[in-house]
């Protein structure tokens, strides 16, 4: 992985004597807890599965991410009920929810709003992209939701159906002071020196009364198209489903049921909220999942027939198929090259 493009956040906060390199590395997850787990399943508002209970005492995470090395290269479609700020570190993302998209590069990043289901993508597929994630829950700052911090501060912004994300650049001035916050926080959490979770509490707090007055005006004009909200709460409920069930024959007529849909028009919401189908987003995900397991000898099965059933698949050649399709290889060579090679880790992300 490629830390060396430290320089922004250099740039925006003195970091004196800090061996950047030494600590990400001593901070790597293991392949079992790596990345996607500690980053991709932040999200959900679901009371199934994909729950995830808020720390008690400092729900703050900050992420390396190099999408180079991340599952199909990107960010798949997830929600998650923290604040997300995203920060690039080098080359070009596509940052998406399911009503408009932004282009960021280095120097750039975006406020991401609590449960708003978003992806990121590469721009361009032959250029590294890397880029810093740091979320936090509004409850650190406000307490709970009946607090009347909350009422006045918290629930005007997230609560506001017209702000999905905000971008932000280094060369507005504005914008600017967000991102030296950000910053702040980032070094805060990679140093650790005593008292870091009351500096960096203190710097999301100045972070919040930014983005208040930069939100509410701004966004407020715009209207919010009913039947978009809809496509992305149904959304929501779909990947719900097959996050909990791919394991099982699933069904197109299944999904439809379980959102009070016909086939038709389930794929047709789904389409228009994620731009693919179901189905697709089923076979990617089953396919995620065994590519998970061939890295895990505890999990791995006898024999690949066993692992395609595990996954959902009846017929391990249409299992082969649809594995070489997404991961350029067979289920059998990715797992040669797992097992030869320690350092291949192609689910790795950095927790800082």
């Amino acid at each position: 992985m490629d830390y060396k493009n430290i320089d922004f956040l250099n740039s925006h906060n003195s970091i004196d004597n800090l061996d950047i390199d030494s600590l990400i590395n001593d901070l790597a997850f293991d392949t079992e807890s790596d990345y996607p787990e500690s980053y991709e399943n932040e999200k959900s508002d679901d009371k199934q599965n994909n729950v995830i209970e808020e720390e008690s005492d400092y729900p703050v995470s900050v992420f390396f991410i190099d999408l180079s090395k991340t599952y199909m290269n990107r960010i798949s479609w997830q929600w998650h009920p923290k604040m997300e700020i995203i920060i690039v570190n080098h080359g070009k993302l596509k940052l998406s929810t399911h009503k408009s998209h932004v282009i960021l590069g280095a120097g750039q990043g975006a406020v991401i709003n609590s449960n708003i289901i978003h992806s990121i993508d590469p721009v361009d597929n032959d250029t590294n992209v890397s880029f810093y994630s740091t979320m936090f829950s509004p409850a650190f700052l406000f307490g709970k939701k009946e607090s009347s911090l909350s009422e006045k501060y918290q629930l005007p912004v997230t609560t506001n159906k017209h702000f999905q994300y905000l971008s932000i650049d280094e060369n507005d001035p504005n914008e600017s002071e967000l991102l030296d916050l950000v910053n702040g926080v980032i070094a805060d959490n990679i140093i650790k020196h005593f008292g870091y979770e009351l500096s960096t509490k203190s710097k999301l707090c100045s972070f919040w009364i930014k983005l208040s007055s930069m939100i509410t005006p701004a966004t407020t004009t715009k209207k919010t198209s009913k039947a978009a909200t809809l496509d992305e709460a149904r959304a929501k409920e779909i990947i719900t489903y097959i996050e909990s069930n791919y394991s099982k024959k699933v069904t197109l007529d299944e999904i439809a049921e379980y959102v009070h849909l016909s086939k038709s028009e389930c794929c047709r919401c789904f389409k228009r909220a994620l731009n693919l189908t179901p189905v697709e987003y089923l076979m990617k995900y089953r396919i995620y999942q065994s590519a998970l397991i061939l890295q895990n000898d505890e999990k791995m099965p006898a024999s690949y027939l066993e692992l395609s059933n595990m996954v959902g698949f009846n017929n391990a050649s249409y299992f082969n198929k649809v594995f070489r399709e997404y991961m350029g290889c067979t289920p059998s060579v990715y797992r040669k090259k797992v097992k030869s090679d320690p350092g291949y880790d192609p689910f790795n992300s950095t927790a800082l």
